[in-house]
């Protein structure tokens, strides 16, 4: 096995170093199959209890009249999400589209965005309007307030009491860090949250942007009170086969909101042909806590890997996980880009392409990113990115074999390794 890693550009040094780690890890890859189990079975109840069937894969056209397997997915996302509807499309174009799409249908000039964990992923600022942008919530008069997490990144109740008033109508909680170095949010925490905006106001609505969360814990944020749960296909919840696509699961209501939004007032959800792609949609999610699990090891080894080597990680080696992307901080522009070549030299595909910053849409400073993927921007994917400012940090995340996600985390100390980087202590040493 030392040679075939050898023949991949893995040096014994690093290659002696990985294993050391990984001896300590067991454990908790033990831990993380028990959960992939849970929710694998979770999710074929779902499809059994919806009695999905061959026919469902077949192809739509046109408007997509009484699209069964269409229709049949979305009742399995509301099982698998603990909701009373869902709407899953190929029309939706990636998880920012999404989130638009819960907001922008569910809200009313006059009425007022509450985030209640803190500063939204940077591609939502446009949409919200914290940045100007053509279209944004603020240009059709909805106002936005902002709650940070406390320094411990729990909630700041005390904050959301005096932030709610009379314009709130819809709070948003973001799961995951985005591009902070903050804990990503657990089930448990996002409910305590919930109940208690609807202890001030039972009516607003709560929705939580889900991306990177699906099938890291037991539960999902629909079963803790979630009007609306929203999310990516080519992130956790499509395993790696679906092609394009977004989610979002909740109450009827907020559902068919959502679906005028997307097609058309008075369409809805009677609309909107498959493409073709229902057999990539069920078997990815058929395969997604298989694949999640794959990501979550690959996620645990990267942080206790270069924890060991003196980097700060969010989270920790030691920490719960609830959701697959890991945090690393290089403190120079140098670590940063050497990270993200390395991951980007295990990809199967585009593997001797060099990524480099650029200046990507929807973000406020230069962002380099290294995923050599199937298909384009797939996150559940092998992929690392971050922003080219401080702390330069590199979010990793994906893989959708654990072989995969562990050779692209030794490439990339490989990488900084090769640059002077990073020192490798003597086998045992720390």
């Amino acid at each position: 096995m030392i040679q075939n890693y050898e023949s991949m550009g893995i040096s014994r040094e690093v290659a002696d170093f990985s294993c050391m780690v990984l001896d300590e890890l067991k454990g908790r890859f033990e831990e993380i199959d028990e959960m992939a189990e849970y929710n694998q079975l979770k999710v074929i109840k779902a499809m059994q209890d919806a009695r999905v069937s061959a026919e469902c894969f077949e192809t739509s056209s046109g408007y997509g009249y009484n699209d069964r397997g269409r229709d049949t997915l979305e009742e399995v996302y509301a099982n698998v999400f603990h909701t009373e509807a869902a709407l899953v499309r190929p029309q939706i174009t990636c998880g920012t589209h999404a989130l638009a799409i819960a907001l922008s249908a569910n809200l009313r000039p006059g009425d007022e965005l509450l985030s209640v964990s803190g500063k939204p992923y940077d591609t939502l600022e446009e949409v919200i309007g914290i940045r100007p942008s053509r279209g944004s919530l603020a240009e059709y008069g909805v106002t936005y307030a902002q709650v940070d997490l406390l320094f411990d990144g729990s909630f700041d109740f005390e904050g959301i009491q005096r932030a709610v008033n009379s314009r709130t109508k819809l709070v948003e909680i973001q799961r995951s860090k985005g591009y902070q170095t903050r804990p990503t949010l657990s089930v448990a925490q996002i409910g305590e949250a919930i109940a208690f905006v609807k202890s001030i106001r039972p009516d607003i609505l709560c929705m939580v942007d889900n991306c990177y969360g699906e099938f890291v814990e037991c539960a999902e944020p629909g079963e803790a009170g979630a009007d609306m749960v929203v999310g990516s296909l080519i992130k956790n919840p499509g395993g790696g086969l679906a092609p394009a696509g977004g989610y979002i699961a909740g109450t009827m209501e907020c559902v068919e909101q959502c679906a005028f939004r997307l097609t058309s007032p008075g369409l809805g959800r009677e609309v909107g042909a498959n493409f073709g792609v229902m057999q990539s949609f069920y078997q990815g999610l058929f395969l997604a806590p298989t694949v999640t699990a794959s990501a979550l090891k690959g996620a645990i080894f990267a942080a206790n890997l270069y924890e060991r080597l003196g980097f700060k990680v969010v989270p920790n080696g030691m920490e719960e996980r609830h959701d697959i992307i890991q945090a690393i901080e290089f403190g120079s522009p140098g670590g940063l880009i050497a990270f993200c070549e390395g991951i980007q030299a295990a990809a199967p595909v585009d593997s001797y392409v060099k990524p480099e910053p650029w200046a990507m849409p929807g973000y406020d400073s230069d962002v380099i990113m290294a995923a050599g993927a199937f298909v384009q921007g797939s996150s559940i994917e092998l992929s690392a990115d971050g922003p080219l400012k401080p702390p330069y940090a590199a979010y990793f995340q994906g893989g959708l074999t654990w072989p995969h996600a562990k050779l692209g985390i030794m490439k990339s100390l490989q990488r900084l390794y090769e640059k002077g980087l990073v020192r490798i202590p003597a086998k045992g040493g720390r």
